[in-house]
């Protein structure tokens, strides 16, 4: 399987675009969280709309998997704690896999967890990994938000803006792959990184850039190997081996990738 991470657009249009235009390469395309601007200077109801356009039109291209971040949060759910209500109502009646769905795919099961505003929803998200880590799976892939702390993936400089709840939780389960997002800078500063591995698990975070091509990893399972891309260079990790640091910059493209 070959899917394609982006994370945080934040309603940039022309790296929406960009996705578009690539997305049929792809067997799944995920967005990990941020896809509104909340400091934007576009009324965030219209944004919405917009956004779920491009949801729709990259739907009928590949297989979709979105879940929210706190940009996204636009109501109160049923435990007085902040949400994206219209990750949750319209694009779930897309048929879109997003915040606490779970799906299989080649035999990998994908966990999509929605973004915690406080302790109860983050509760519920804990259930829903405990639930999940009891199905059947060859293996298991998490999407959320924020990447774990005490992580390079979430650091900038010597700060750590991980998220402590999914370090406890990749500690316990020991999935494949957490796919995530949030920390714009680690992967450009200091101790950052783009990529970190706990244990077994890997995890990813693209960061952030301008212009029209969104930072972003492409990972191919059967070639055990993942690429991020990015204005600053492009960077290679084999998914068979341990992490290596300082990792290999790659000055010619796999052959899968050509």
């Amino acid at each position: 399987m070959r899917f394609l991470l982006v994370s945080d657009l934040h309603y940039a249009l022309k790296q929406y675009d960009w996705v578009h235009r690539i997305a049929a390469r792809f067997d799944l395309v995920v967005i990990a969280g941020d896809h509104l601007d909340i400091a934007g200077t576009v009324d965030l109801r219209a944004q919405t709309s917009v956004i779920l356009a491009y949801f729709r039109r990259l739907h009928a291209k590949t297989r979709l998997v979105v879940c929210s971040g706190n940009h996204d949060l636009d109501a109160t759910n049923d435990l007085g704690e902040k949400t994206a209500r219209w990750i949750d109502t319209k694009v779930r009646r897309m048929g879109i896999p997003t915040d606490g769905d779970s799906f299989m795919l080649d035999g990998i099961l994908f966990t999509v967890c929605p973004w915690w505003d406080g302790p109860k929803t983050r509760e519920r998200v804990g259930d829903q990994l405990a639930r999940d880590a009891e199905k059947d799976k060859d293996s298991w892939v998490w999407v959320y938000h924020a990447p774990p702390d005490s992580s390079p993936t979430g650091r900038v400089g010597t700060k750590d803006f991980g998220d402590g709840a999914l370090r406890e939780w990749v500690l316990r389960y020991q999935p494949c792959l957490v796919l995530s997002g949030h920390i714009h800078q680690a992967p450009f500063r200091g101790e950052g990184s783009w990529v970190d591995r706990i244990g077994a698990t890997w995890v990813f975070n693209p960061g952030r850039q301008i212009g029209e091509c969104p930072t972003h990893v492409i990972c191919d399972t059967g070639e055990r190997m993942a690429v991020w891309f990015s204005l600053a260079g492009t960077e290679a990790v084999d998914l068979g081996g341990p992490l290596t640091r300082p990792l290999p910059e790659l000055t010619e493209l796999p052959a899968w990738l050509t």
